[in-house]
């Protein structure tokens, strides 16, 4: 009974990790699928680009590559969910929208175009100060559920002061925003325009 026990056993740990190589490859199979598809797709719509000419064409070009890295980002996201690969995608997307919104800001010019570059700036660092807390977030959950309530306190507190930084980066990317509108002022108007910025961003 008891050499019966342990063939079974050995025969259900086989087949357990049998089962799990086997979900591995077929996990390896669609990401190599998703990511030729991604390609194709890419290589398509950079294509398409060259119907246009200048700032078109950049602007484009930069939604074509944006597309792709958030498409593979995605992909890794579904497939092997993680705190680290969900703050990658949350990151391409953000790089790619600033990407897009800064060649749009080449269309502009002089103290218009300067406030369009910052505004792109200061969405980037909201998204990208936003997703520092989801994966801080994400973290402390896991650690919280694994570990005892100690280790549950620390990571509140970890969530807390990302949430805090965060807080900080984009009051501080805003009143850049706020900052360089006022230079199309001159003067007194102007001093009273960067005053009012730094009251309301909490920039000293």
């Amino acid at each position: 009974m008891k050499t019966f026990g342990m063939q079974a056993l050995t025969l259900a740990a086989g087949l357990a990790l049998g089962t799990a190589a086997q979900a591995e490859t077929h996990t390896k199979a669609q990401l190599k699928a998703a990511d030729t598809s991604i390609e194709a797709d890419y290589k398509a719509a950079k294509q398409a680009c060259q119907t246009f000419s200048g700032n078109a064409k950049d602007i484009c070009v930069a939604e074509a590559k944006g597309k792709e890295a958030i498409a593979k980002a995605e992909v890794l996201a579904v497939h092997r969910p993680s705190a680290s690969h969900a703050y990658d995608l949350n990151v391409a997307r953000a790089e790619a929208a600033y990407a897009v919104a800064s060649e749009r800001c080449d269309d502009l010019g002089g103290n218009e175009k300067d406030v369009c570059v910052k505004e792109a700036k200061a969405a980037k660092v909201h998204a990208m100060a936003d997703a520092k807390v989801q994966k801080t977030a994400w973290k402390a959950g896991t650690a919280a559920q694994a570990t005892a309530s100690a280790a549950g306190a620390k990571a509140t507190s970890e969530v807390t002061e990302a949430k805090h930084d965060a807080t900080a980066e984009k009051l501080e990317a805003d009143y850049a925003v706020a900052k360089e509108k006022c230079d199309a002022l001159a003067g007194d108007a102007k001093d009273a325009c960067v005053a009012s910025a730094k009251s309301k961003f909490g920039q000293r």
